[in-house]
């Protein structure tokens, strides 16, 4: 299925590694350009060089999405080089681990910038291209919104933060003709999980036991199974798909654990 996404400029946020990467690959993939937004040169270009070495396009641009000037430049950035914006996805975040015991209020806003704030600043600064072109919103989330996880409220109040603003902006922007969706990611192998999962004693062992009780498959989910579901929410394939929160995650938040066992 052409999914006519060629030469449309895709904005991702934190799209170097994991399941920015994998969003990335997949806009590459079906010819649009997608452009990172992230702290590190470096790590963004090794993700561009590896689409444009194989045909692609794609693009980079430095930001630290903490810094609510930043985000401003990023976006005017992105709008000089390109001429316009057809999408964009926030991505960028990090389980930051600031709970409510042992937490403070510094480090508890500290998260929110990390995990809330820019989403807002980024759509809010593309908004006049996204206008233009009829584009599309899509927020990647995390489970724990719903679930909750323990010691971690800044991210938990970040991630039920995006999946509110994705209801609101859906509303907000009906007359603009611009779609707002989320993706929420449960248990999905990225390098950052594989970081966290290595500082254990038994990291195999530890794998295994959260895998099965994953119900669809006993497994993660793939960084490239949530790239192909943004990329499907972000194409005209999904013209009348607007507010919606969509969970990738083989079944692991709504579907009985029973089931990883049958």
């Amino acid at each position: 299925m052409d999914l006519n996404l060629k030469n449309k400029v895709i904005i991702v946020t934190g799209g170097a590694k994991g399941i920015g990467e994998g969003i990335v690959n997949a806009l590459a993939a079906e010819g649009a350009i997608p452009v990172i937004i992230g702290r590190s040169r470096e790590d963004n270009l090794k993700v561009v060089d590896a689409i444009t070495d194989n045909g692609g396009q794609a693009g980079q641009v430095v930001a630290e999405l903490t810094r609510p000037e930043q985000c401003e430049q990023a976006v005017k950035a992105i709008v000089e080089q390109y001429g316009r914006i057809d999408g964009l996805v926030n991505n960028a975040g990090v389980n930051d681990g600031v709970g409510l015991e042992n937490g403070n209020y510094d480090d508890f806003i500290a998260s929110l910038h990390k995990n809330m704030v820019h989403y807002y600043l980024i759509a809010h600064h593309a908004l006049p291209q996204l206008k233009e072109s009829k584009g599309a919103i899509l927020n990647i989330t995390s489970k724990t919104a719903e679930t909750g996880q323990g010691n971690t409220s800044g991210y938990a109040a970040s991630n039920g933060g995006r999946n509110a603003l994705t209801r609101e902006w859906a509303v907000e922007l009906l007359k603009y003709g611009i779609r707002v969706n989320a993706v929420v990611v449960a248990e999905c192998w990225t390098p950052l999980y594989e970081n966290w999962i290595n500082t254990l004693a038994d990291p195999i062992a530890k794998r295994k036991e959260i895998e099965a009780k994953i119900p669809l498959g006993q497994r993660m989910t793939t960084a490239a199974e949530i790239g192909n579901t943004v990329v499907f929410l972000l194409s005209d394939r999904s013209s009348h798909t607007t507010g919606q929160i969509i969970y990738v995650d083989g079944g692991y938040v709504h579907l009985d654990r029973a089931l990883a066992n049958a």
